[in-house]
This record gives C-alpha cells, sequence and structure tokens, in this order.
C-alpha cells in the first residue's frame, strides 16, 4: 500500500513538473511580445506634454544643421512608435550625439541653448539604456519616450526663444 501511494505521489509530481515548464515558455513569450507592444503609437499619442515646433526663423537657423534635421526625423518617427533608431548601437548613438553638438550654429551657441542640448543627449541616451535592458519595466520605457520628446520639444523652444530676443534687441529706440 505504502508503495502504492509512494509510486502515485512520483506520477503526480512528474507529470505536474512536465505541465509547469511548457506554461512557463508561454509565460516568457507573452511578455516578451508585451513589451514588444508597450510602445505604440496610441500610447505615445496620450502623453501628456507640451509640444514646441520651430518658428519659420528657427527653421531657417537650422537648415544647414544635418545633424538637426536628422534627429527632428527619428523624433517624428519615435512618436509613430519607430524606436529603431534609439535601440540600436550605443556607440552609433553616442556618435551621433557627438556630432549633433559639435554642429551647432554658432548663432546658436549659449548657455540656455547647450544646457537644453545636454538634456537632449541626456534623455536619448537613458532611452537607449531602458530600451535594450530587459528588466526596465514598460512604464518606465513609455516615460523615457516622453522624456526624449520633451527635451527635444524644449530645445526647440530654447531655439524660438534666443531668436526672439536676437529679434527684439536689434530694434532700436525712437527715442
Amino acid at each position: 500500500m505504502k508503495a502504492e501511494l509512494i509510486l502515485l505521489y512520483i506520477f503526480c509530481l512528474l507529470s505536474f513538473g512536465c505541465g509547469n515548464d511548457k506554461t512557463v515558455g508561454d509565460a516568457t513569450d507573452t511578455e516578451t511580445t508585451s513589451q514588444k507592444r508597450a510602445i505604440t503609437t496610441h500610447a505615445i499619442e496620450n502623453l501628456k506634454y507640451t509640444d514646441y515646433v520651430l518658428s519659420n526663423t528657427g527653421e531657417q537657423a537650422v537648415a544647414s544643421w544635418d545633424n538637426y534635421q536628422e534627429l527632428a526625423i527619428q523624433i517624428g518617427y519615435l512618436k509613430k512608435a519607430d524606436i529603431s533608431f534609439f535601440n540600436g548601437d550605443k556607440e552609433l548613438l553616442k556618435k551621433f550625439v557627438a556630432e549633433f553638438k559639435i554642429g551647432l550654429p554658432e548663432d546658436l551657441n549659449t548657455n540656455p541653448i547647450l544646457s537644453r542640448m545636454a538634456m537632449v543627449e541626456t534623455s536619448v541616451l537613458k532611452l537607449h539604456d531602458d530600451l535594450t535592458l530587459d528588466n526596465i519595466p514598460d512604464e518606465n520605457k513609455l516615460q523615457s519616450v516622453k522624456e526624449v520628446i520633451v527635451a527635444f520639444s524644449n530645445f526647440n523652444y530654447q531655439i524660438n526663444k534666443k531668436l526672439e530676443r536676437d529679434k527684439f534687441d536689434q530694434i532700436s529706440s525712437e527715442y
């Protein structure tokens, strides 16, 4: 009788143990799929932030700055949930950011703009790290996407503000 109970117990353990392996594999596949779906166009559209675009004067000021144009395009793709640029090789991303900083037009080289540029750099590199690490929750990844968009928007705002201030300084007083 004891031998039958022991055999029944071993049989139950083996049958439950085999079933758990398949369930764990399915759960892992589901987790991977849900992480890929976490950053969607709909999720990004639902983010609350103020989006500043460049004025006509700002567009003219950065027209010859190729790296700015490329980053603006990539931010546009990011808003559509295309994260391939920010999810690629970190060395290439660092090289792009370094060239972005070097290419700053001389008339935009002011401390406020440089500080916003540093924020863009930091948020882009943080987004890359969050996207490439597996243990980062989806909410944090989405928050990092928002930080990149907001940093770039604030960078645009600072460029507009600087150019507007320059224009105001050129107006001479009639008195």
